[in-house]
């Protein structure tokens, strides 16, 4: 009896074992997890990729260690091919790298061979707006000003954004700005606008503005005439934006895809193929990083705006930019062809 009794509580304790629903398993990433750097040692990517180092393999399950390894060249396509064509898919490499290897397999005068789509987005760090600016001493103070009258900007070199917004904004809008080109940064662009050579510059990061000339902004010494991104900057609310004085829809879409980018500045990205669960366990540490205090107080003293996008947001962004109308994206090629 006892025994019958033992083996009866045996098969029922079976029993309900089996109908009990299963307990998920966490994702655990138990390797050193490798972030590929863009850039050379000391570089503002480098010193972003170590500073979402020091931070996130906490947020990862299994408590990864996370190293930078920098892999400059070929202006970030390099570390771009590196992901979608020997990386391990397994999340522990993850990539970054600035704008240009997003659009150079749309828009490049030669095609990298990878589609930017197809990798799996981690989040990006900021959402960043690019500025036309003139030296309120000058006549310009509004877009019309400069479709009445030439202005004179300065440039940093053919591939710039510096070099390529006069050129697409005179095509579209019927500007007269005219280029003066091979500054060698934006400090001797600065230089330029206050010795007078140069009424300005379009297009310039706001946020490079806020580190290298604060005072520029705190004593009003240059009109921002308007504001480029696809959305306002949360610092310009009463800025107007670029896309506002667009009419027609292809022009909409030629400056949505270039000005793309600015919406996921500072990206992180791992290669095609991750698992939807691998893709989530990143993403959920990288937004918890974001949120992290120790990792904010380091972006605040790089002088750098924590104004992030998930993983999900930025990925919805590029593939939308991915399927621009190829009439579009030949129209962009001929305007940038130097």
């Amino acid at each position: 009896m006892n025994r019958f009794v033992a083996g009866s509580l045996g098969l029922v304790v079976t029993c309900l074992a089996l109908a009990a629903p299963a307990v998920a398993q966490t994702d655990t990433i138990d390797k050193p997890i490798t972030i590929y750097v863009a850039g050379t040692a000391g570089g503002g990517i480098d010193l972003l990729g170590r500073a979402l180092a020091r931070h996130m393999g906490k947020y990862i399950p299994g408590n990864p260690a996370m190293v930078v390894q920098d892999m400059p060249g070929a202006g970030g396509i390099r570390t771009a091919n590196f992901l979608a064509e020997s990386a391990p898919r397994d999340g522990t490499a993850i990539g970054t790298f600035a704008g240009g290897p997003v659009l150079e397999p749309l828009i490049g005068a030669r095609n990298p061979g990878y589609d930017m789509s197809k990798f799996t987005w981690v989040g990006a760090v900021s959402k960043d707006v690019g500025v036309c600016l003139a030296d309120a001493r000058t006549p310009f103070k509004t877009i019309d000003d400069v479709r009445a009258k030439e202005m004179i900007v300065a440039g940093t070199g053919a591939g710039s954004e510096s070099d390529t917004y006069p050129v697409i904004l005179n095509a579209v809008l019927g500007t007269k700005f005219k280029l003066v080109t091979g500054y060698l940064g934006t400090k001797e662009t600065i230089m330029a606008i206050e010795n007078g050579e140069a009424h300005g510059r379009c297009s310039v990061a706001y946020s490079a503005v806020k580190m290298t000339r604060p005072d520029w902004i705190r004593d009003k010494t240059v009109n921002i005439l308007f504001q480029l991104g696809l959305a306002k900057g949360r610092d310009l609310p009463d800025v107007p934006l670029l896309l506002d004085y667009v009419k027609s829809e292809p022009d909409r879409q030629l400056l949505e895809l270039l000005m793309g980018t600015m919406a996921v500045a500072r990206p992180f990205m791992a290669p095609p193929g991750l698992s939807p669960q691998r893709a989530a366990t990143l993403r959920r540490a990288f937004d918890k990083t974001m949120q992290d205090l120790a990792f904010l107080a380091e972006a605040q003293q790089m002088g750098l705006d924590v104004d992030p996008s998930t993983g999900e947001e930025a990925q919805q962004i590029v593939v939308k930019m991915y399927a621009t109308p190829p009439a579009v994206i030949e129209r962009a090629k001929k305007l940038l062809t130097p």
